[in-house]
């Protein structure tokens, strides 16, 4: 046994989670005193827990979510909090921005001829600004960014896995549903993506939103088998459950464009152990923006970067399982050749890190 989990679906919406009174506009603050008063009745209805050390964890998103609830955990006394880690998070708007750009030219999805405009039009005296320029050109240029990256049907959790279903087309029908891709949190400033979720709102059908690239099928009919249900104590009136909820998601406001405020008040205590991990061929959150966005904390360095190994087989041969640098009391780590969900796509490489990242041991 290597830890108790608890997951949280969370915000009210999502899931099987709900709201009594069916009003599901919330904001990342509300969010955060939800999931902290959530921890705070567990240990009331499971007190034979409260001693057990206390690790908040999450991924994508929980970028946001888990350090601003760390921050009202350290608050409260009662709670024994050890530390913090976040797979392949949103960290920073701007720097999960600027590093994508760099990390497709590099991959060889633009080609040199985007490249050069955008390097034209988006960048000045070395610093190029592809997360917020006003510049036309570089706006267009961008455009054909997003339009590579997110809806071109490449994989975005995962550049070198198969797109699940093929290729697909921005919306298509359900019967009178209309299923949509998540756009995700990458290049919000563009003005076409601004205006496809408030036309997306105005739709006076039902709308779906899936994960592109994703195959959910499995997780769906598990969660949605009337046994599981019953065995997990899910109302009846509850509706089926599926991984994204539309409503929630287009009427959620993002409060924060990055975490560095709550990530210094955790390193200030010196007391946790924070991890950032990052898959390195996930899209969505890149491994290089989290990894400036750690560089850009201006903690001290204990172990310069260097490869980290994993066992593999039962001879026990060791191979490289990405790339590790710690700082005082925070590290950054690479899991080589895994997407935005890293347990699915390098299990035992995740399960290695988890475990070292629990038992407070070297990467």
């Amino acid at each position: 046994l290597i830890a108790n989990v608890l997951y949280l679906e969370s915000p009210a919406g999502v899931g099987f989670s709900y709201s009594d009174d069916k009003y599901y506009k919330t904001n990342d603050t509300e969010v955060a005193q939800s999931n902290f008063e959530a921890l705070q009745d567990f240990f009331r209805l499971f007190p034979e827990y409260k001693n057990n050390e206390l690790f908040l964890t999450g991924e994508s998103y929980a970028g946001i979510y888990i350090p601003t609830l760390a921050v009202l955990v350290m608050q409260d006394p009662s709670m024994n909090l050890q530390g913090l880690a976040v797979g392949n998070g949103l960290s920073s708007y701007e720097q999960n921005d600027n590093s994508l750009v760099y990390f497709a030219y590099y991959h060889g999805l633009l080609g040199n001829r985007l490249w050069s405009s955008l390097q034209t039009h988006c960048c000045s005296q070395d610093k190029c600004n592809f997360y917020d320029n006003k510049d036309p050109e570089c706006v267009t240029n961008l455009q054909e960014v997003s339009r590579i990256v997110v809806s071109s049907g490449l994989n975005i959790y995962n550049l070198y896995a198969p797109c699940a279903g093929g290729v697909p087309s921005h919306l298509r029908y359900e019967g009178s549903t209309v299923v949509v891709q998540d756009l995700g949190n990458i290049f919000t400033h563009l003005p076409l993506k601004r205006t496809w979720q408030q036309v997306l709102l105005r739709s006076e059908g039902k709308v779906r939103m899936d994960p592109p690239c994703t195959n959910t099928t499995a997780t769906s009919t598990y969660l949605n088998n009337p046994y599981v249900r019953k065995a997990l104590h899910i109302p009846d009136q509850l509706p089926q459950w599926d991984v994204c909820n539309f409503l929630v998601n287009l009427q959620y406001r993002r409060l924060y464009q990055s975490m560095y405020s709550q990530y210094l008040k955790l390193l200030t205590t010196q007391k946790y152990r924070i991890l950032l991990y990052n898959g390195d061929v996930d899209m969505a959150c890149n491994f290089m923006g989290d990894e400036w966005f750690v560089d850009s904390l201006n903690q001290k360095m204990e172990v310069q970067r260097r490869p980290w190994l994993v066992n593999y087989g039962d001879s026990g041969e060791q191979q490289i399982a990405g790339f590790v640098k710690e700082f005082s009391h925070i590290a950054f780590l690479t899991i080589k050749g895994a997407g935005h969900m890293v347990p699915t796509d390098k299990p035992l490489a995740a399960f290695t890190m988890f475990s070292r990242f629990l038992n407070k041991q070297p990467y």
